[in-house]
């Protein structure tokens, strides 16, 4: 079985690239830069040179207040790009699993969301992924959409390399606490990516998967400074008091019932992760 993996310079795609030099089985890595993914005809070329079997779709528009002002590209790239992989995949028998995010909700929900929630996106952002899971399943239904939340690592730009950084900088920062989620750390979610990659079995359509638990911005940024040993005031603040372009959503925890039932996996809280994050780091430098 050859696994191909779009977005491999992303955060995820090199989370996969690490938990991938443990796997017996093959996989190839593309960026934007080497397989343009609206270039139809270059990707048939290439799904049939390599023989591909499962394609893992980590390639998006994750600019998410820049995408308020880029429509055009966002959803480009967000929902016309799925919608060309799913039909090349259904037409060359390859099983497509295509990650998405907790955006495609409003954030007024007060209970963990599921998969059949009302999607009412209030970002162009959260749009542009909606509309690509809606085309992508309706033209391939034995598809694959992951939904996930407030996705972090060590790698690239997010939530943990930001405060990491502004934890060293600064003696006193502001983050929001009046927004509730759940923080889910990237080598998990590409752990199980890879496990749903192998499964042939599985069936179609949306699954949630993010760590265990509820926190706010503001707890998770608090649990980095405690955990790094960084002496950085956090301070509490409400999204009033710090505007952003895009629209976040207010609460958007993710039940995670079906994945946990479908993989018979047990998922680890966002605190544990958090800290096995962290403790690798230092003990590697």
């Amino acid at each position: 079985m050859v696994i191909w993996v779009t977005g491999a310079k992303g955060q995820l795609g090199q989370c996969l690239q690490q938990i991938a030099k443990t796997q017996k089985t093959k996989f190839v890595w593309t960026s934007s830069s080497e397989l343009p993914l609206t270039d139809e005809e270059r990707i048939v070329q290439f799904i049939e040179q390599q023989q591909i079997k499962v394609c893992i779709n980590t390639s998006a528009y994750t600019a998410v207040d820049a995408a308020e002002n880029d429509v055009y590209q966002s959803f480009l790239l967000n929902c016309c790009v799925p919608n060309l992989l799913a039909r090349i995949c259904k037409q060359h028998g390859v099983r497509l699993i295509h990650c998405s995010t907790d955006f495609v909700f409003d954030g007024y929900a007060n209970t963990p969301l599921q998969e059949t929630h009302t999607t009412t996106p209030g970002s162009i952002y959260g749009q542009s992924k909606r509309r690509g899971e809606e085309l992508l399943l309706q033209t391939y239904p034995e598809a694959i959409v992951v939904r996930t939340s407030w996705l972090y690592s060590l790698v690239g730009k997010n939530f943990l390399t930001t405060m990491r950084r502004l934890g060293r900088e600064r003696s006193e920062i502001g983050v929001v606490y009046d927004q509730i989620g759940t923080p889910t750390c990237a080598p998990d979610l590409a752990q199980v990516l890879l496990i749903m990659a192998q499964r042939a079995d599985m069936n179609g359509g949306i699954y949630h998967y993010s760590n265990e638990g509820a926190v706010s911005w503001y707890d998770f940024a608090v649990a980095i400074m405690k955990l790094e040993s960084l002496q950085c005031t956090v301070k509490p603040i409400l999204t009033k008091d710090y505007p952003t372009p895009a629209k976040r959503p207010a609460y958007s925890v993710l039940d995670k019932s079906k994945i946990k039932a479908a993989l018979g996996i047990v998922i680890p809280h966002w605190q544990d992760s958090l800290e096995k994050c962290i403790r690798e780091t230092i003990d590697s430098e």
